[in-house]
């Protein structure tokens, strides 16, 4: 069976819209994109973090990914032909949710899954192993978080107030979380993995 772990940037107040670029996503008149930049870009204790996070779990089975964060990151990091990222997510398998794509999908080692994601992806849970990672997709960890099927959080928490964007916990969640390991980086960034306390 497989781990699903929840990869993502986040404010000190719990935002996770447009950690990369400032016109990552606007929605909602979001201005504040990039915030996540500089503090990411001067060390690189979050990919180790990451990388070591998989390997202890077996491995990355794959990437999950609802429709937007998908299409976003596929016009995005195949336009950037100096950039790591492009090879990495091109050899990768990616598990997308989304009611409205269709097959084939235009990335290479694309599967679509539908049947609503909780289903979808608890039976993707159930007949693979190793780590399924969640980047981005907050609409799809609403979901998942709703069916209690994430497994842990591996949160990138930067010190930074916004006051305003998506949260990776909307309002109206009651969840108890078990902190399993943290770091802080030398930009002040806190790597802290939470697991769902279930007990």
């Amino acid at each position: 069976m497989s781990r699903i772990i929840v990869m993502n940037h986040v404010t000190l107040d719990g935002v996770m819209q447009g950690p990369g670029r400032p016109d990552e996503d606007t929605r909602g008149g979001f201005t504040h994109g990039g915030w996540g930049r500089l503090a990411a870009a001067a060390d690189d204790a979050t990919g180790k973090a990451m990388g070591e996070k998989m390997a202890a779990r077996g491995g990355l089975a794959g990437w999950l990914f609802g429709r937007r964060t998908y299409e976003q990151l596929l016009s995005h990091w195949n336009q950037q032909p100096d950039s790591p990222f492009g090879p990495m997510l091109n050899n990768a398998q990616k598990f997308v949710v989304s009611t409205s794509l269709e097959a084939p999908l235009p990335w290479p080692n694309s599967t679509l899954l539908r049947g609503g994601a909780a289903n979808a992806v608890s039976a993707l849970k159930e007949q693979s192993g190793g780590v399924l990672a969640i980047m981005g997709s907050g609409e799809l960890i609403g979901s998942l978080l709703t069916a209690d099927l994430i497994d842990e959080y591996l949160l990138m928490i930067h010190p930074v107030v916004l006051g305003t964007g998506r949260r990776l916990f909307p309002s109206g969640v009651h969840m108890s979380l078990r902190l399993t390991d943290s770091l802080t980086t030398a930009t002040g960034v806190v790597i802290a993995s939470y697991e769902p306390a279930r007990d």
